[in-house]
């Protein structure tokens, strides 16, 4: 398959408004959601990028009718919590690790077994952290060498529930105990040691089921009731919106308004952190949506400080980290980040591949082995490989804007997976992007 590769110049202020795709961590769990709900669901708002579209390809296979994505909106007949079917085949995921480790929790409490694979990076990527808690539960699951996919997850099992301390805090991982939990016997307690997105949590509840949350602790007691179907609109993705964000207040006299964007408070680290390096990023109109806060952001350009990040914020800005280190090179001074290891398991080591492609571009890094020390400067051109790691991969076509000559981001095909609009919106907003194919 060609490559697709970007290459980004410097040039006029960015200007204009837009709304940026649906939010990708919502749009999965809208749709697995509204698949064991009872009766109709309809979505709109929803993200139609290939990880999306490979969570709702996976419910047609487990036995669930459902109508589009067309233009955000898809109507699914849910079957009830008791209601998939055995697929034929293996589920193949593509390149969605949210997916893969989503439906492991569900599919350890079914009847039947089902293998899990993915595209080559899905298939790097670790299972065992979300494997490991739902053994404890009864579940009888076989990952491949070093714990990775594929996936083997047999069928029949009868589950407990547990008191689960998570050792890092994971969405992820919390859903998909979550998930499991539903079909347990007793009640399943997850301490988390910082907050994670709490999208699962909140949509349950949304759905008429019993979530209870005392601290840091989630209890759910399983077979405790059904999911009722819903009208729900999926709010823009302020992962998405980051990249905007970041563009906008490095490029000098830009002002653009995000629509809509979702501003749940356990996503909106990335806005602390660019407040607190000086960036110009006014909230409104903030209003409350499907149970999830909304508001538009205006973003207007102003230099930037580094800072040392509180290791608080690393799990509120967890996919945010690319575009903040983007701004962190364009920025007075040296940025510090620790206690973010994690970034090591995302699509790609995007600690390793950042820092290699910011030291392409002439940046001063420190890579340690959970965060690095970006010291902002002037960047000069460039060839970087982005790994195939979509933030990454728009991530360096932002600092294009701000390079002294043009930056060529290589392997770029799999930002279609969070936000396939990426390149028309850019462009919209002035970004001098071109389209090359390799």
């Amino acid at each position: 398959m060609a490559s697709i590769n970007y290459r980004v110049s410097a040039g006029r202020p960015l200007a204009g408004t837009v709304k940026v795709a649906g939010d990708k961590s919502i749009s999965h769990r809208a749709v697995m959601l509204a698949a064991l709900a009872e009766g109709r669901s309809v979505i709109t708002g929803l993200l139609e990028g290939e990880d999306v579209l490979g969570t709702i390809g996976a419910f047609r296979a487990l036995g669930v009718s459902m109508e589009g994505p067309d233009a955000g909106r898809l109507v699914v007949e849910g079957v009830g919590l008791h209601g998939l079917q055995a697929p034929v085949g293996p589920l193949d995921l593509g390149n969605s690790g949210t997916s893969m480790r989503l439906l492991t929790g569900l599919l350890a409490a079914q009847p039947f077994g089902t293998r899990l694979v993915g595209d080559e990076s899905l298939m790097k990527r670790p299972m065992e952290r979300v494997a490991a808690p739902l053994r404890l539960m009864g579940a009888v699951i076989q990952t491949g060498d070093g714990g990775r996919p594929p996936l083997h997850i047999v069928g029949g099992q009868r589950l407990t529930g547990i008191h689960y301390d998570l050792p890092v805090a994971s969405a992820q991982v919390k859903s998909a105990i979550l998930l499991a939990a539903l079909y347990a016997t007793g009640e399943t307690t997850i301490k988390e040691p910082a907050p994670s997105r709490d999208h699962t949590e909140r949509m349950l509840v949304g759905l008429g089921y019993p979530v209870r949350r005392v601290g840091a602790e989630i209890h759910v007691t399983g077979r405790a009731g059904t999911l009722r179907a819903l009208s729900f609109t999926v709010p823009a993705d302020l992962s998405s919106a980051a990249f905007f964000l970041v563009a906008a207040s490095i490029v000098p006299g830009s002002r653009v308004v995000l629509k809509e964007v979702g501003m749940n408070p356990t996503r909106t680290g990335i806005l602390e952190i660019l407040r607190a390096m000086g960036a110009d990023i006014a909230v409104t109109h903030e209003a409350v949506v499907s149970g999830e806060p909304v508001a538009d952001l205006t973003v207007t350009a102003a230099p930037l400080r580094g800072v040392t990040i509180a290791p608080a914020l690393v799990p509120l800005a967890i996919d945010e980290f690319p575009a903040i280190f983007v701004a962190a090179a364009c920025a007075q001074g040296t940025t510090v980040l620790r206690g973010a290891a994690e970034l090591r398991v995302k699509e790609s080591d995007r600690l390793a591949v950042m820092a290699r492609g910011l030291k392409a571009l002439g940046v001063q890094v420190e890579e340690f082995p959970d965060g690095m020390a970006v010291t902002g400067g002037t960047l000069h051109g460039g060839a970087i490989e982005s790994g195939g790691d979509h933030r990454i991969a728009m991530a360096f076509a932002v600092a294009g804007l701000c390079a002294s000559a043009p930056v060529l981001v290589q392997d770029c095909r799999n930002v279609a997976t969070s936000f396939p609009a990426f390149v028309e919106q850019a462009r919209a907003l002035g970004f001098d992007l071109e389209l090359t194919h390799a």
